[in-house]
Parts: C-alpha cells; structure tokens; sequence
C-alpha cells in the first residue's frame, strides 16, 4: 500500500467512456462515480475533478450529468459526432491531456481514471513535471504499460462491489 499524504493536493480526470464501457463489458454494471472520487481523494485535498462526458441528441444523459455535478465533479461535455456511414465518434484524450497539463502546476497528484492506453505519454510528462500519477482502471481492459509507467495502479476488480452499481 502506497502512503497517501494528507498535504496533498489532487486533481481527477475521469474518462466516462472508457470506465462505462469497461463496466458494462466485464460486469454488465454501471458506474459509482462516487466511489471513484472518495478512492481517488483518499483524505487528501480535492483541487478539481473533471468527469469528460458525451451529449447524444436524445439528451437522456442529463439526469446523469446532474448527478456528477451533485458529487461535487465538473462535467466537460462534447456533442456525439454521427458521421456517414453511422459511424459515432466522441474522443476526448486531447481535451483530458490538456486539462492534466493545465492543472499540473497546482496540484501534487494526478489521478486518471481510465484504463486508455493513449495516455501513456501523459503519464510519463507529469511525472518528469513532478507529479505523482495514479491511475484508476478495471484491470483486464487497461493498458499493461499504461499500468507500468503509472507511480500507482488502482485496480477497481479488487473491490467491484464498491465501484459499480447494478443496472
């Protein structure tokens, strides 16, 4: 068990794609975005949490987004992209990216919660930048090297009990 500092200042970036469908895919569950901002504070300060969700036409997300605000997380909200074809893309690494960098210079810890493999390089900037990096995934969907160069894996199979709720 790595010692978490109370002194320290903590900022969490939550990829809603990647953990919704890594829960849905492993557990057939949802989410407890709650669970995941009491783990990832840990005692220790809150600077910013940021949720990076995605808006459909429909609109049937707003119920869940006002639930991450309730929590005290900052939604950042980008519109589905529906290309010809049928094919839907909504990518939020770059956005997450900057965020990290922007708050790095505030913070002492960066907790990611994703398991996405394109943030490897991230990862390995705000450590040469100083910051500690711990990153909050579902073990069997996370890059192995994203988990490598993490300072602490945080692995939500360990206790799936207390990271989802049942549909």
């Amino acid at each position: 068990m790595v010692i978490k500092h109370i002194g320290q200042r903590v900022a969490l970036l939550i990829d809603v794609q990647n953990l919704y469908h890594s829960a849905k895919n492993l557990y057939g569950a949802r989410v407890n975005f709650g669970a995941i901002l009491k783990l990832a504070v840990s005692q220790r300060s809150l600077i910013r949490a940021f949720a990076y969700v995605v808006r459909t036409k429909t609109g049937e997300e707003k119920p869940f987004f006002e639930a991450l605000t309730k929590l005290g997380i900052e939604t950042r909200v980008r519109d589905l992209q529906e290309f010809y074809g049928g094919l839907k893309k909504a990518d939020w690494d770059v956005g997450i990216t900057i965020d990290a960098v922007r708050i790095a210079p505030s913070v002492d810890t960066i907790c990611l919660a994703s398991g996405d493999g394109d943030f490897i390089q991230l990862v390995e900037y705000l450590k040469n930048q100083g910051k500690r990096v711990e990153v909050i995934a579902f073990e069997r969907s996370a890059s192995g090297r994203l988990k490598e160069v993490a300072d602490e894996f945080i692995d939500l199979e360990e206790a799936p009990e207390k990271y989802l709720l049942k549909k």
